[in-house]
């Protein structure tokens, strides 16, 4: 196996490589009065400029020890409701969401130098809702959840294997098939700061906090 020097590496790369990336502009006067309105605006941005995977989002969580935790999951839609997303109710992050009912989420396009970060309070939709998101999805989808067990210990890639193909036959058999634990959560945001690059370091970031009233704004030092 071919041994890397972590520390060369590192030194190597670049943030933000202009032959691959564009900073954009961003007057934040301008900005809607909504965050979802701007959010909306600016995943449109990602799409059409090619960032890979832009649907895709850290989560982050705290269990009932307080203890932090952060994962990559997909965005399944943003309305005046909230972000949302899904996963079992008894995975790691669905235990930890039941005893600690506030997340954070963090998007990042490169692509555009752009960040989207989210906080608040966290609610399970109601169970046919759950299914209906799950159901809309593809059957490798079903497959996995149907899979099950998500977080537990694995004693081999075979018992996993196993598993899935008799979940694929059972997703393909019966698209409509649930899967009791699959739960979908919006996360109704208290705090949503979009963070634009700038080529000179001044960065420009914008927060937008909810008042119970509708939105304020303000500027963020970098």
């Amino acid at each position: 196996m071919a041994q890397h020097d972590l520390h060369e590496l590192l030194r190597s790369l670049r943030v933000w490589d202009p032959e691959v990336t564009r900073l954009p502009p961003f007057d934040p006067d301008t900005a809607p009065p909504t965050p979802l309105a701007l959010f909306t605006d600016w995943f449109a941005d990602a799409v059409a400029a090619g960032q890979p995977e832009p649907h895709t989002m850290s989560l982050a969580t705290s269990d009932e020890e307080g203890l932090p935790d952060v994962r990559i999951v997909m965005l399944h839609g943003a309305d005046a409701d909230g972000w949302s997303f899904a996963t079992h109710a008894t995975s790691r992050k669905g235990r930890a969401l039941a005893a600690r009912p506030y997340a954070a989420l963090a998007f990042y396009w490169p692509v555009l130098g752009r960040q989207v970060r989210l906080r608040g309070p966290v609610a399970s939709a109601p169970a046919e809702e759950s299914q209906a998101d799950l159901h809309a999805r593809s059957t490798g989808a079903l497959a996995a959840a149907l899979t099950g067990r998500q977080s537990e210990e694995l004693d081999s890639l075979a018992e996993l294997r196993r598993a899935s193909e008799a979940a694929w036959e059972r997703a393909r058999e019966n698209p409509a098939e649930p899967s009791p634990t699959w739960t979908l959560y919006r996360l109704r945001p208290q705090t949503v700061e979009f963070f634009q690059g700038d080529p000179e370091r001044r960065h420009v970031r914008l927060e937008y906090r909810s008042t119970g009233f509708g939105w304020s704004r303000t500027l963020l030092w970098p």
